[in-house]
């Protein structure tokens, strides 16, 4: 029988060797949860990479990658913008962001930031919009868990031909992306066309609308200021804001460690509430230069010829407040709970992007 060669009998202290290097090793931090993050704007558009891409990281690097986002923009998961909401109820998605008037009459005190000439400041209503949440729309939202609720800057009117009266608004197709923004355009003599902002492009290109409401900083990610040549806003208050929402499914939040569940929360509420909205707002200025450099015509209402729009839109908030009443909820109330709540909005609230 040949002899036992020596590397072989040196195999069991080798092996001993080898385990105390790898226990000796410094841990590596597990990755834990994957979460997929779905939206219908394209990766590239300010409210992805200003926004949820920042909060994205932060909770990755907040988490020591114990915690993966998969970012899926422009509905890569499938289904329609309108669907989202139920996406994350029903764990299509783990987190969504969304315009709430995406889905009409569903969430009726979010509302309120979207009636015509009502908001001035995104920070501040962002703010609000968090506050009257906590205080008014915990039932409204039951089915999911919400991250963050914002508004983006002044909605105005990007149109082939100018706005300057409501007479040249008489008979316009004009997308509205909400519900409360048809009912605005409808009550100022247009002819609203509801459609989730994706489809704007090829709308206007096909002359299927004539114009579109939709605040300067998701122009150029569709540009729109490349298929019109007018662009309308207004002096004081917004025309109009639209409200939006990021949300987690219930049982993906509630599966979370509690440490991992304290690092969703530190990047939630409040202060990002307020960081979402304002970025969104603070974006506008940039993509506004972009029109200018086209040569594109910008008209602003002053605020004195603004009363006669203000008047004319009154039936909105009519209706809003009378739909909220029957409801059982007291519409008036509301109103102006969100406004002493805009008009209270402290800026130290907004820390989230110093962090």
């Amino acid at each position: 029988m040949s002899p036992i060669p020596d590397w072989f009998r040196r195999l069991p202290i080798l092996g001993v060797g080898l385990a105390v290097l790898l226990t000796a090793s410094p841990p590596v931090a597990a990755q834990e949860v994957t979460l997929r993050l779905h939206q219908f704007l394209p990766a590239q558009a300010n409210v992805p990479e200003l926004i949820l891409d920042v909060w994205a990281d932060r909770i990755e690097d907040a988490s020591d990658d114990r915690i993966a986002i998969e970012r899926y923009p422009s509905m890569q998961l499938g289904g329609a913008p309108p669907e989202l909401m139920d996406q994350a109820i029903d764990g299509v998605a783990d987190i969504v962001m969304t315009v709430v008037g995406y889905t009409p009459g569903r969430f009726p005190t979010t509302e309120v930031f979207e009636l015509p000439f009502f908001v001035t400041d995104a920070r501040a209503a962002s703010a609000a919009f968090w506050s009257l949440y906590e205080e008014e729309m915990q039932a409204e939202f039951a089915d999911v868990h919400v991250l963050g609720t914002w508004v983006h800057g002044p909605g105005l009117f990007h149109s082939v031909d100018p706005i300057e009266s409501l007479d040249d608004l008489r008979g316009v197709k004009v997308r509205g992306p909400s519900r409360m923004v048809n009912a605005m355009l409808d009550v100022l003599g247009a002819e609203p066309v509801g459609m989730p902002v994706p489809a704007v492009p090829e709308a206007l290109s096909k002359g299927v609308i004539d114009g579109a409401m939709l605040p300067w900083e998701v122009v150029p990610s569709l540009r729109v200021h490349e298929l019109v040549e007018f662009h309308t806003g207004f002096d004081g208050p917004a025309l109009y804001t639209l409200t939006f929402v990021l949300v987690m499914n219930r049982e993906a939040y509630a599966s979370l460690p509690d440490d991992l569940r304290t690092v969703v929360d530190d990047n939630s509420g409040l202060a990002f509430s307020v960081f979402a909205g304002g970025t969104q707002a603070d974006a506008d200025a940039p993509a506004r230069d972009l029109a200018v450099d086209l040569g594109n015509e910008i008209i602003t209402i002053p605020a004195d010829r603004a009363d006669e729009w203000r008047a004319a839109v009154q039936p909105v908030y009519d209706s809003w407040i009378a739909d909220m009443d029957a409801a059982g909820r007291d519409g008036a109330g509301i109103l102006a709970r969100a406004q002493a709540l805009m008009d209270g909005f402290d800026p130290s609230a907004d820390t989230y992007g110093d962090r």
